[in-house]
């Protein structure tokens, strides 16, 4: 007993003493003739006091799709900010009874706070409560949560035991009483204070518990966020039950002793026994809200879209952390139809759960001012559990380490068509067997031989439908490979061509890992692009069929509709402008020269089965069946396919239901017409549905 007497009596005098330098340091400023250090603590005062009065608190971004609906969340503090007259009065009558009960009658500093509670050390040694007044508790979170981010580090700082930190607290709260209403103070610290499992204010917490909005707590509700308050974390109510139940029925206790239930002490009492009687009243699943892209909506299938978004407006001026805390609203170019078409095609050529074979699918709205994005999916989920045949890559955007095959032949055939070297129409020389004089394989010369049999001469449509490698072999030496290599990135290979290095890796700031997969090519001399074997993004290859589609307009494939602030203020992007990458004639006619492959001899005519609309198309297979990918599009929508092996170590891809793994032996290799082509086929009859059919532009005879 001694000895707590005496621990008291030790409080007893620190308190007196803090309160007594924390009355002079208040009220010094004031009287005292102000020194260079005195400015400057009162101009930081001055400055914490006035940034506490505007509260431009964290918030949560949504993200939604192109119809409005929400398919994403992103934050760092999950807080719904209420203004005062949607802040039931039970939960303000409940925080101040817990918490400041003379609230109303100090002026930021309760001197009689801290003296009840030095009287209180003094006679039985208690800790000491009651001392901070809700404004102090108000500037205290702020700075921890706030300007601090809520670090463990800002955390200690903000809530350190410090005669300076206490002089400080104390003035800046005073001020902010000089400043603000005190319905504002106590709005502003429901707005910022954590509730505990996430929820930060008010308005996170009635949601989070209770699946409400704060405008109707009812008393317990209300009791019981109060007593989160206090340590969240212990009194968890999703954890600890019994624990939260005590707190808020001490808390009830409280708001009795205080009037909150009248005036009368018997009917006030028999109120708190019956609000204490109550059950806890939590929902069973507490209502977290989801953050980041596995989140809402269907995140396994929204997922990859998501992570282009982010990544997307991080290269646009808009950071990921400027997301987690600005509460800004996006409306993305996200069609969940056409998402889930995608993805429902994907995994059903592909199941999810297939070891080594990812199969990757987007849609891009063609356009001449804007390429919209419509669907990135794959038949992987998007997940951090790979058993599960999940992938947090953004498989559908990212340049993908294996190459889109014959596809590539479409820039070289972009790029003769350019220079008049042929015309559509126009016959090309397809032997069986070419040896080049200008491409070198190491120091032999660069033999390339044709992978079916082909007549010995064609027409630059029919050879697009049929694609032999040879006749691509000349066209490209008397188009010229640096053209044809500057075309893939006109046309839409940008990130593919000059963002990463042959290996398919991004390019470091400083070039260490360089040169670019395109330089790459033109040094060396490397005949073997038009077969399209180098690092290839999907979203990309869907955007090269987006701008031939759109005559020839290149546009970046964006994923944003509009974004607009928390206060609903359109919110600019740094955005790559359009460009017209060809001529709307050379587009056009590239668009008919590519509009024979889902046709009779055609190499994607198997899954092109019952397909009536006009189209451009073109199957690609790598050598070695690593890969196999298939660019599609209609006026109105572009897609591209790839599918490619994506474990540790790559093998052939072998057909079959569903396609596997098989090794090193390429005898029953895959090719794009068996697996890439009825993905697309599959998706883009869900995604036509209901839509006009619309014709390719007429072909100027200039081209022919």
């Amino acid at each position: 007993m001694f000895a707590a007497r005496a621990t008291g009596l030790v409080k007893l005098v620190g308190l007196c003493l803090m309160a007594g330098v924390l009355v002079a340091a208040v009220l010094f400023p004031v009287v005292g003739g102000l020194g260079l250090a005195s400015n400057r603590a009162a101009d930081t005062v001055d400055q914490t006091s006035g940034e506490l009065t505007k509260a431009e608190l964290p918030l949560v971004t949504t993200v939604l799709d192109m119809h409005g609906q929400p398919i994403a969340y992103v934050y760092d503090q999950y807080r719904i900010p209420v203004p005062s007259e949607g802040i039931a009065d039970t939960m303000k009558a409940a925080i101040i009874a817990v918490e400041d009960k003379r609230f109303f009658e100090h002026k930021g500093v309760d001197w009689q706070g801290i003296a009840r509670a030095a009287a209180k050390a003094g006679v039985d040694g208690e800790t000491t409560q009651g001392a901070s007044t809700l404004t102090q508790q108000y500037v205290k979170n702020y700075l921890a949560f706030v300007v601090g981010k809520g670090s463990e580090e800002a955390y200690e700082k903000a809530t350190e035991v410090t005669l300076g930190r206490k002089i400080s607290e104390a003035r800046i709260a005073t001020q902010l009483e000089q400043r603000m209403s005190k319905d504002e103070i106590l709005t502003a610290y429901l707005n910022v204070v954590p509730f505990g499992n996430g929820a930060f204010g008010v308005g996170a917490a009635a949601r989070t518990y209770f699946d409400t909005t704060p405008d109707k707590l009812t008393v317990p509700q209300a009791a019981m966020l109060a007593g989160l308050v206090n340590e969240p974390s212990r009194l968890n109510p999703g954890s600890d039950v019994d624990a939260a139940i005590k707190r808020r029925n001490t808390v009830i206790d409280r708001m009795r002793d205080n009037g909150a239930f009248g005036p009368d002490p018997k009917v006030a009492e028999e109120q708190a026994n019956e609000y204490k009687a109550a059950d806890i009243g939590v929902v069973p699943d507490l209502k977290l809200l989801p953050n980041g892209c596995v989140g809402a909506g269907d995140g396994p299938v929204y997922g990859f879209f998501c992570r282009y978004l982010i990544d997307y407006l991080d290269k646009a001026g808009l950071s990921v952390e400027e997301l987690k805390r600005g509460g800004y609203t996006i409306t993305t170019t996200m069609d969940p139809v056409a998402t889930r078409a995608a993805k429902d095609a994907a995994e059903g050529q592909v199941p999810k759960t297939q070891p080594g074979v990812a199969n990757a699918m987007a849609v891009v709205e063609p356009g001449t001012d804007k390429h919209r994005v419509r669907a990135l999916a794959a038949n992987r989920d998007f997940g951090n559990n790979a058993d599960a045949g999940q992938s947090a890559y953004s498989i559908p955007a990212e340049v993908t380490r294996f190459g889109a095959g014959s596809i590539y032949k479409v820039f070289t055939a972009a790029s003769a068509l350019e220079q008049h070297v042929t015309g559509i129409d126009k016959q090309i020389d397809v032997p069986k067997l070419y040896t080049s004089r200008v491409y070198k394989d190491g120091n032999k010369p660069y033999t390339v031989k044709n992978a079916g049999e082909y007549k010995e001469k064609m027409t630059l449509t029919e050879a697009l439908a049929q694609s032999p490698n040879t006749g691509f072999i000349i066209l490209q030496e008397k188009a010229g490979l640096n053209n044809v290599v500057d075309m893939a990135y006109r046309l839409g290979l940008r990130e593919s061509m000059q963002g990463v290095n042959n290996a398919g890796d991004p390019l470091k700031a400083d070039g260490s890992n360089g040169p670019s997969q395109g330089d790459t090519y033109k040094r060396d001399n490397s005949g073997s692009f038009t077969l399209g074997a180098g690092p290839t993004s999907v979203l990309e290859l869907s955007n090269v069929a987006a701008t031939i589609v759109s005559g020839g307009k290149w546009c970046p494939p964006t994923p944003v509709e509009k974004i607009v602030d928390r206060n609903g203020r359109p919110v600019p992007l740094k955005e790559i402008p359009c460009d017209q990458a060809v001529a709307p004639e050379v587009a056009n006619a590239l668009a008919t020269a590519m509009s024979h492959d889902t046709k009779p001899g055609g190499t994607a005519a198997g899954a092109a089965t019952g397909w009536t609309r006009p189209m451009i198309g073109k199957t690609g297979t790598t050598e070695n069946h690593w890969s196999v990918a298939f660019i599609g599009a209609t006026p109105q929508f572009a897609g591209a396919v790839m599918t490619f092996t994506d474990g540790v170590a790559p093998q052939v891809i072998c057909n079959g239901t569903p396609p596997r793994l098989c090794g090193t032996n390429d005898a029953g290799g895959v090719y794009g017409g068996q697996v890439a082509a009825p993905t697309w086929f599959n998706a883009m009859r869900v995604i036509h549905e209901g839509k006009p059919q619309v014709d390719l532009p007429p072909v100027d005879p200039r081209y022919r």
